[in-house]
């Protein structure tokens, strides 16, 4: 009998009625193979049973099966040992039969020999599939516990650097902060450094004024005495007085520039180079008063050949003497 069967999708049907007619597995293969044998002329084989029920095991079509054959078996002997046949019919009956059971049964040998290795082959399979899903689990939880102890590293040192940023924060917020007072500090002392060069420059040109004016009524006083020196003996007394007193102020005067020299130098440390040139400048003019403070004597010398034309209007050359020396002594006061 041929194996394949033109209605197959018709089997499936009349399989899946049988399904619903008959729900004990045996039951159910045992229909299926009068099914197959009988209607579609099919001869059932295990392996093919079990494709097409997908029922219980494969112990089970094997045994439904064998038990289908003895019962054909058994049924084809009552047919032909019925009595009122001819023995020939009756021989090649049992013939047919025989050679039908033979070969079903080298059918369902050769199936169930296909039948075990594709079980012992599917088995080998599936033990090389577990043993290949084990190495690859084995595997998978190896690098899941290298990778969850990376990741815990890294966490840690997440935490590590954000401590860190947050430390580095902090350092350069209080920096920032001292960087601010100290870029205020620094404007305020450049203010005052600033303040400071303004007024020793101030203090620098009075004293350069003063000074200049100073020597302006020191040449026009000598000139004056020089014209009048021997008209004005008498007056030699009072000029004398006149240019101690003016030696006395002009030492006040610098002693008293001294002192504010000496207090802008305590003020500002990094100018002394210029109260230096000051003090130079004042040294050479303590020299110039000094050289004035002689020069009296020089005029006394020069006067006490003179007597006669000095004699004739003492009051009068007292008058003009006194009277520019108490004008400049007014004016230097106020100045002062």
């Amino acid at each position: 009998m041929p194996d394949l069967i033109p209605d197959e999708a018709g089997l499936r049907v009349e399989i899946e009625r049988l399904k619903a007619e008959f729900p004990g597995t045996r039951e159910l293969y045992r229909e299926v193979c009068a099914l197959l044998f009988f209607r579609h002329g099919v001869t059932p084989t295990a392996n093919r049973l079990y494709q097409l029920v997908r029922r219980g095991s494969m112990s089970t079509p094997v045994a439904v099966l064998a038990g289908f054959w003895a019962g054909l078996r058994e049924k084809s002997r009552v047919r032909i040992e019925h009595a009122g046949l001819p023995e020939e019919l009756r021989d090649a009956a049992g013939e047919l039969v025989a050679t039908l059971w033979q070969r079903a049964g080298a059918t369902a040998q050769d199936a169930l020999t296909s039948l075990r290795d594709e079980v012992e082959a599917a088995r080998l399979a599936a033990e090389a599939s577990v043993t290949t899903l084990q190495a690859d689990l084995a595997r998978t939880e190896s690098a899941l516990g290298q990778r969850t102890a990376a990741l815990l590293a890294a966490q840690v040192r997440i935490q590590e650097l954000e401590q860190a940023q947050a430390a580095a924060a902090a350092t350069r917020d209080a920096f920032e902060g001292e960087l601010t007072r100290t870029q205020q500090v620094l404007r305020e002392r450049d203010v005052a450094l600033a303040q400071a060069r303004t007024d020793f420059a101030a203090g620098l040109d009075r004293q350069r004024a003063s000074t200049e004016l100073a020597g302006t009524r020191l040449r026009a006083a000598e000139k004056r005495a020089l014209l009048e020196i021997e008209r004005e003996r008498s007056a030699n007394a009072r000029l004398q007085r006149a240019m101690e007193s003016a030696q006395q102020r002009a030492v006040r005067e610098a002693e008293r520039a001294q002192g504010e020299i000496q207090l802008l130098q305590t003020q500002v440390g990094d100018l002394r180079h210029q109260a230096g040139m000051l003090e130079g400048r004042l040294e050479a003019m303590r020299a110039s008063h000094a050289a004035q403070a002689r020069e009296p004597e020089v005029v006394r010398q020069k006067a006490s050949g003179v007597g006669s034309a000095a004699q004739r209007a003492p009051r009068r050359a007292a008058r003009q003497s006194s009277g520019p020396t108490k004008a400049a002594v007014r004016k230097r006061g106020a100045k002062t």
